[in-house]
């Protein structure tokens, strides 16, 4: 998916999308000027591919910070609720794999290669809880430590009564209601 390059103007629709969501959430990113974020856009046009199935799937990709060893921009899913476009997904294809009965059409770790992107960390989705309200009626799956994972089990998060939780849950599990926010660099 993420490989698929976009037309010119498709691409320049995108850009405008975001530089919108941009000036609409300035606390995201606080000290950081779209033409900045602009001009790393444009000398990482490749990247635009996956940004726009970030937007595809409905996560409303947005920058929240800067990683001052690269310089490059990290542009995470700000959808309220997980992307509608990215849930009823297990954790990972060696879970799918072992789902007997009813396994989901993906997983969460192959879609997201797919699409070039990154499944939040634990600590990338408390930080992103930091800049609004995510989760609140919808999970996440986060990367799971692989001592976690070689038991069978995988880790989420979600947001309810004003606190961040993390959870588990057996990886080849799956809910409409529980999808993946995912991390692009740029």
């Amino acid at each position: 998916m993420a490989a698929k390059k976009l037309a010119a103007g498709q691409g320049r629709e995108l850009v405008a999308v975001l530089q919108a969501r941009f000036a609409k959430h300035p606390q995201r990113h606080q000290g950081i000027a779209w033409a900045a974020v602009e001009a790393r856009l444009e000398q990482n046009a490749g990247k635009l591919s996956a940004l726009a199935e970030m937007e595809r799937t409905g996560g409303e990709p947005d920058v929240i910070g800067r990683d001052e060893a690269t310089g490059e921009f990290l542009f995470v899913d700000c959808a309220a609720e997980s992307p509608a476009g990215r849930r009823s997904l297990c954790f990972d294809e060696e879970a799918r794999k072992e789902r007997k009965e009813h396994p989901p059409k993906d997983s969460a770790m192959n879609l997201s290669a797919a699409m070039g992107v990154e499944i939040l960390t634990e600590a990338e989705y408390r930080r992103l809880q930091e800049l609004g309200e995510f989760d609140l009626k919808t999970s996440s799956w986060v990367q799971t430590p692989p001592a976690i994972r070689k038991l069978g089990g995988a880790l989420f998060c979600d947001r309810r009564y004003d606190t961040v939780f993390v959870y588990h849950n057996g990886a080849q599990s799956y809910y409409a209601a529980r999808g993946f926010r995912g991390l692009l660099r740029v």
